[in-house]
């Protein structure tokens, strides 16, 4: 959810409640609810790993260099 929300992992920690903050919601449920606020549902429809984004992007990638490598140039 948080990666849908383009939240920073880095900086999840300020938005963590501390003891000297008891106002402020745990950070599971602040995500959960800005996530509610903002998308209008409680879950995500499909939940996908880093992995499984991360793929697509790699293939991507890795095509150009393949291509590059079968061509040979003109002599």
């Amino acid at each position: 959810m948080a990666r849908e929300l383009g939240l920073n992992p880095a900086r999840l920690g300020k938005l963590d409640n501390h003891r000297h903050q008891p106002w402020k919601a745990p950070l599971p449920q602040f995500i959960e609810d800005m996530y509610a606020k903002r998308f209008g549902r409680e879950r995500p429809d499909v939940i996908k790993t880093i992995e499984a984004i991360a793929r697509p992007a790699q293939r991507r990638r890795a095509e150009p260099a393949a291509d590059r490598a079968s061509h040979t140039p003109p002599v």
